[in-house]
């Protein structure tokens, strides 16, 4: 009862919003990591059917208990790490991949070592791999007017007179446009297009190496650093102290229970979170959460009709997917590769992180998400050496030794 009291127009506008601007901007990547993973419409179905659930259900749940706006979103960087990373492994072995990031995320949470672990990843190496995995996104969208200039260009016009006049609907506005445009054109083929209700796919699990390091790991990593870190930041700022432990272990907890159906990883919400933290959502901060709770019912009742939502996607024009997916991630490349250059002693590390995950290099059937991490990590042991290994070496260089190289020579 407490809910519907506190429930008011702009409320249910705010979780409108932000579930329409959370699939406006990133649905398109889901759609892609399924596809890259060689999932069926069926599938890709289930996927949204999944993630929508836990999404809604987690957030509805958590924001009642802690009466504050806690939104839940999939990983949007994740998706990306599997479009980009996830290279010669099947959904079965994908699907393993996911049970163990939910498992690891559940551990991370409840255990307390999210707020330990936090403290010891160099944000730096984080924000240089997540800007390395969203920068063929970026790339493809102004490579898109290669083929269809007349398509894309009026889409990149308008998103720049939406982030200056309506940076609310920056992704949306030229969404619109592209679909006018392609309509207009005759691009859009809606022949596979029906309003159909998702239906659960199960896909048995199987668990290798190679899936646990080219995409467990690094989705992990991702989800952790560039997602949930995010999400729990927006929550402190906005005021709210809620506890994070028992927030990013039943995300864990979601994640580990979906991953067979297509739920490849939760974490809390970071954009669309700030629509439901936001005084637009409701005047009182205390009554905001019903902001969060109207959120998790449209996500419901949009994962209800997943099929119709994956189908909906294959009728657009392959140009007008990636610019749009382009132009959503353009903010969040630029505020990783500023986090990553950031600080000038982790520059170069946080720079060899970023050029090694962009680079698409795959050893050992493992994407180059896992690799720039570990080439990152490399060059920040070396370039900024622990004081016993500083004492080490300038005793290697000593005047004994300098001597020794003469009498060598």
């Amino acid at each position: 009862m407490t809910l519907f009291k506190d429930l008011s127009l702009s409320a249910i506008n705010a979780g409108f919003v932000t579930v329409l601007v959370g699939f406006t901007s990133s649905a398109v990547l889901v759609f892609q990591a399924a596809q890259a993973l060689g999932a069926n419409p069926a599938q890709i179905g289930s996927w949204m059917l999944a993630l929508c659930i836990g999404m809604g259900v987690s957030g509805i749940a958590l924001s009642l208990r802690y009466r504050a706006p806690i939104a839940i979103a999939w990983s949007t960087s994740g998706a990306a790490m599997l479009i980009t990373s996830a290279s010669g492994v099947d959904l079965a072995e994908a699907t393993g991949a996911f049970i163990a990031c939910g498992l690891l995320i559940t551990l991370c949470g409840f255990s307390g070592w999210f707020e330990r672990i936090v403290k010891h990843i160099p944000m730096a190496i984080a924000a240089g791999m997540l800007a390395g995995i969203l920068l063929r996104f970026g790339l493809d969208a102004f490579a898109a007017m290669n083929s269809q200039f007349g398509l894309v260009f009026p889409m990149f016009a308008c998103y720049l007179l939406a982030r200056r006049l309506l940076p609310r609907y920056a992704v949306v506005a030229p969404l619109a446009v592209g679909v006018a445009i392609a309509a207009s054109r005759g691009m859009l083929n809606f022949d596979g297009v029906e309003l159909a209700l998702a239906t659960p796919q199960f896909v048995a699990p199987s668990f290798s190496l190679q899936a646990m390091i080219g995409v467990a790991l690094p989705l992990f990593a991702v989800t952790m650093a560039s997602q949930n870190l995010p999400g729990l930041t927006v929550l402190r700022a906005s005021g709210y102290q809620t506890p994070s432990s028992p927030l990013i272990g039943w995300t864990g907890v979601a994640t580990l229970l979906l991953a067979p159906f297509g739920g490849y990883a939760l974490n809390l919400a970071t954009i669309t979170a700030a629509i439901c933290t936001g005084k637009e959502a409701h005047e009182d901060p205390a009554k905001r959460y019903s902001a969060a709770v109207a959120a998790g019912f449209f996500y419901l009742l949009v994962g209800i009709f997943g099929a119709t939502v994956g189908a909906l996607f294959l009728a657009f024009p392959n140009e007008l997917i990636l610019a749009i997916a382009g132009l959503a991630l353009l903010g969040t490349i630029g505020n990783g590769l500023a986090s990553a250059l950031l600080e000038e002693q982790h520059r170069e590390a946080a720079l060899i992180t970023f050029l090694v995950t962009a680079s698409g290099v795959s050893l050992l059937g493992i994407g180059s998400a896992f690799w720039g991490m570990l080439a990152g990590a490399l060059a920040m042991l070396v370039l900024q050496a622990s004081p016993d290994l500083q004492g080490l070496l300038a005793r290697l260089r000593s005047p004994r030794s300098d001597k020794l190289d003469k009498n060598l020579e």
